[in-house]
């Protein structure tokens, strides 16, 4: 007959240590062959509570380890989501038709702020996502908030280095509160009305941290980055710096909305459809004046030759030379990632050697600039940038296409101005 079982049972390449008080220590021990294949891991106490030690261990190590030893495949196992769980409400949340309405970038957002928060692993070894959301309270979210809020990693000499990521935080505040707000008309019996996300007081800047600004690109700049782009034979992005300075369009519109259709369609083979997908707004840009003259000399071309070349889909893709022979791919990948093009556009911005503070985006603070530069009124700045907030622009104004010509008019005066001559 089998002996019973006098020990509690513990998770894979867990083992119990005897101490000298009398009590049990918990450790996780990677195998030794898992180990002599490159296995990262190192083993780990678990300290000396039972329940603490298997629940770190079956919710973060395991499924870590095995993680790394199927290349990936278990992750895409299906788990079971408690109902009234938070990681619950997060998937019923991107059920929801307001998940449907969010624009791409905002839903990259709000899944890496709700997975932040969580996958903290709080003190009993569980995973925050893991509780149930009618037993989070204020207390609860501040403390989760204030353990996001400060990320901890080791130098070369293996000094602990503390910094803070409140940007990244916040954010994941604002998707929680979000989702929370969304799931408890959706399932009022199981979500709490009173959102422990909501009214938090979060500051953007810690205290004495003064307000950084996105550096803004001249037109010289501006000119630098596009020779050394064609020289390093990167024309596609030379003709995106040019079009977010000319038509104020951000990185993630530019490589992730603006199609071949939306420039000079046969319907309208005098305009161009400038897509702004925050605002939710599309403004059809004249590309011509009353008297036939092209508003954008410098643009014009190098979009027509784009045309030309290419039947369908998104206007800049990453046509550099290496590629050639291939199927040019879109700068921005599927779920809305934007690094590699800003890691391309920092190396052009070094070979040209400018500033190292640029980015992509100081090319449309450049083009806002050179209009207020301009004397553009409101209403012809509001037109062009398609913003509808009163706080950005006191004065409502219609916008025509009168005010378009003239804006880009105006601008272009400015950029063939004299330096240091005065009218």
């Amino acid at each position: 007959m089998k002996p019973l079982r006098t020990a509690l049972k513990l998770p894979r390449y867990c083992r119990r240590k005897p101490l000298k008080n009398g009590r049990w220590a918990y450790f996780f021990e990677p195998p030794t062959w898992a180990r002599k294949q490159g296995c990262q891991f190192e083993a780990e106490a678990l300290g000396q509570n039972y329940e603490a030690a298997v629940a770190r261990a079956e919710n973060v190590l395991l499924p870590a380890f095995d993680s790394w030893r199927t290349g990936g495949l278990s992750d895409l196992a299906p788990k079971g989501l408690a109902k009234g769980s938070f990681d619950w409400l997060v998937h019923e949340f991107k059920k929801q038709q307001k998940w449907k309405d969010i624009d791409s970038h905002t839903k990259r957002t709000y899944e890496q702020g709700t997975k932040l928060f969580a996958d903290h692993i709080l003190k009993d070894g569980s995973r925050a996502g893991s509780k149930q959301v009618g037993d989070f309270t204020k207390a609860f979210v501040d403390a989760v908030y204030a353990k996001l809020l400060v990320v901890e990693s080791l130098d070369a000499e293996g000094n602990v280095v503390r910094r803070e990521r409140r940007r990244m935080a916040i954010a994941a505040m604002g998707a929680c509160r979000r989702a929370w707000f969304v799931m408890q008309r959706a399932e009022e019996g199981i979500v709490p009305a009173d959102n422990p996300f909501a009214k938090m007081g979060l500051k953007k800047l810690a205290p004495g941290q003064k307000k950084t600004e996105t550096p803004t690109a001249t037109w010289d700049e501006l000119l630098a980055f596009r020779k050394a782009a064609v020289k390093l034979g990167y024309a596609s992005l030379a003709t995106a710096a040019l079009t977010a300075w000319e038509w104020l369009q951000r990185e993630e519109h530019l490589f992730g909305a603006f199609e071949i259709s939306h420039y000079r369609p046969k319907a309208r083979p005098n305009s161009v459809c400038v897509v702004h997908p925050k605002t939710g707004e599309e403004a059809w840009w004249p590309l011509f004046d009353e008297t036939g003259n092209e508003l954008f000399p410098e643009l014009m071309p190098e979009l027509d030759a784009i045309k030309e070349q290419t039947v369908s889909g998104l206007v800049f893709r990453r046509d550099h030379g290496h590629r050639r022979g291939r199927v040019p791919l879109p700068w921005m990948t599927p779920r809305g990632g934007l690094d590699y093009l800003r890691s391309t556009v920092k190396r052009i911005i070094r070979a040209a050697e400018l500033r190292d503070e640029l980015s992509f985006t100081s090319f449309r603070h450049g083009g806002f600039t050179e209009g207020a530069d301009s004397d553009l009124s409101d209403a012809e700045l509001r037109a062009a940038g398609r913003h509808r907030s009163a706080r950005q622009l006191p004065t409502y104004a219609k916008r025509t296409r009168k005010q378009l010509i003239a804006g880009v008019q105006k601008r272009r005066a400015e950029r063939t101005k004299p330096a240091g001559l005065s009218e």
